[in-house]
């Protein structure tokens, strides 16, 4: 009798990579995938702890499964990533009928878990050490490497595919909750990188996204010389097949010269570079404990336009952070103008249970000034996108396409013109209609209108297959 999963996931390409591969694995073990709960005998939600928000979201839709737990009690309901490994026993407490309680650390043990809760074992909790509970060799193994052999079919066989390339962070930025939940900062052999990104290109996908909390310090001495991210990317685009290589996010500390030249001179690698400020204020950067000045971050952008003319830079900032007064604010203000990013990606602080900044700094920007920061922070960025977005009108770029847009969500019939969306090489999302035959090539697009979101534009001709 098949057995039917549903997942769900919430917050960043890790847990977007972590979700891909659980699927992965649930269908080698026997599972169908399915789109929606209401057809699945499994409920799983990856979840994020980085906002109270992200937390809400899956607090609340489990109470609204209470009922559905009830009238099928055979039904399984999971909770994983993040928001598992910091609640631990109190998601079991809030939402009793939930059946599992499964960390970053132990997603390889699901399909051996699930068969135990199918077997009448009773609900299961698998997490990582604490941090703090014990050395950090032995914390390493408890957040166990959970990267099984790729297949992208099962999935859809995208053109598209992340692979991670480290895992945990050792920051400790006083207000993120990541070093806890995702572990001790470990970087995986450049080899076993290597051979899943062939395989990933054996089996046609075009497009490589190197994920890592700090992906940019990534370093691996495993075969007895030093291995940087500039070789890595180096090894990498002598694969045959794939097209392009991105890598996400970046420590502004670790924007080297040797990176910055493999980003110059691989054609392969995209000129795209997201390196989060989150603030403009040196006054706030150090209650963040960030590690870098903002004339630092202006030097790094310096080097950056100097050496890669062609990149974009893309930020994150967090407006009412504890103690942010109006003049850190306008320096913020002022970071935004002079940087000419992209985009940025813009939030309200929240505090997280378990972080410094939680149990030492009172959270004393009030809400309605955090909400008015952060729409005149956004509004300022979008008129920057707006006119960084502008010139491209007229202009023809390369796109790989990713599927229907927004407005056009279901596939269409064969040969029926659909309205389809995909990103350029500097990460920028263009919309333009066209069949989905299209879906998974790089195409050429000419721009016709812009924005600040979204270019849109019409196909030149059609691609060769």
């Amino acid at each position: 009798m098949p057995k039917y999963v549903f997942i769900e996931t919430l917050g960043c390409q890790m847990n977007v990579l972590d979700s891909e591969l659980v699927a992965a694995s649930l269908v080698r073990a026997g599972y169908e995938l399915v789109d929606s709960p209401r057809k699945a005998d499994t409920i799983l939600f990856n979840t994020c702890s980085v906002r109270q928000h992200a937390e809400d979201k899956v607090y609340s839709a489990l109470g609204r499964l209470k009922h559905v737990k009830e009238r099928n009690p055979e039904k399984i309901i999971g909770v994983l990533g993040c928001m598992a490994q910091k609640d631990r026993e109190l998601v079991f407490r809030r939402a009793p009928h939930v059946d599992l309680v499964v960390g970053p650390g132990q997603l390889g043990q699901l399909p051996r878990l699930l068969e135990q809760i199918a077997a009448g074992e009773g609900p299961k909790l698998e997490v990582s050490l604490d941090r703090k509970g014990a050395s950090r060799p032995l914390v390493e193994q408890s957040f166990a490497h959970f990267d099984p052999a790729r297949d992208v079919r099962p999935l859809g066989g995208r053109a598209q595919a992340m692979v991670r390339v480290m895992f945990g962070c050792d920051k400790f930025c006083t207000y993120c909750i990541v070093p806890r939940v995702r572990g001790p900062e470990q970087n995986r052999p450049a080899a076993e990188i290597e051979a899943e990104v062939r395989q990933l290109a054996d089996q046609g996908c075009l497009e490589v996204t190197l994920l890592g909390q700090t992906v940019n310090s990534y370093r691996d001495a495993s075969q007895g010389r030093t291995v940087r991210l500039s070789d890595l990317l180096e090894r990498l685009a002598a694969i045959e097949g794939i097209r392009r290589l991105r890598f996400v996010t970046n420590y502004p500390r670790h924007m080297t010269d040797d990176l910055l030249q493999a980003v110059r001179d691989l054609p392969k690698v995209c000129p795209y570079l997201h390196v989060p400020a989150q603030s403009g204020s040196n006054r706030v950067l150090q209650r963040m404990k960030r590690g870098y000045t903002v004339e630092f971050y202006r030097e790094m952008l310096h080097r950056v336009r100097e050496m890669v003319p062609a990149a974009t830079v893309t930020s994150d900032f967090i407006v009412g952070f504890c103690g942010e007064t109006e003049e850190d604010f306008q320096q913020t203000v002022d970071l935004v103008r002079e940087g000419r990013f992209k985009n940025s990606f813009i939030f309200k602080y929240s505090p997280r249970p378990g972080t410094f900044s939680a149990e030492r700094y009172a959270d004393d920007v009030p809400e309605p000034v955090k909400r008015r920061r952060n729409n005149e922070l956004l509004a300022i960025q979008n008129a920057i996108s707006a006119e960084e977005n502008a010139p491209l009108l007229g202009q023809t770029v390369e796109v790989l396409v990713e599927g229907p847009s927004k407005v056009s969500r279901k596939p269409s019939r064969q040969g029926e013109i659909n309205q389809l969306t995909g990103r350029t090489a500097c990460d920028r999302i263009v919309v333009f209609d066209g069949d989905d035959s299209l879906i998974g090539r790089i195409v050429p697009v000419e721009i016709t209108q812009t924005s600040a979101f979204t270019l849109f534009g019409s196909v030149l001709d059609r691609p060769k297959p």
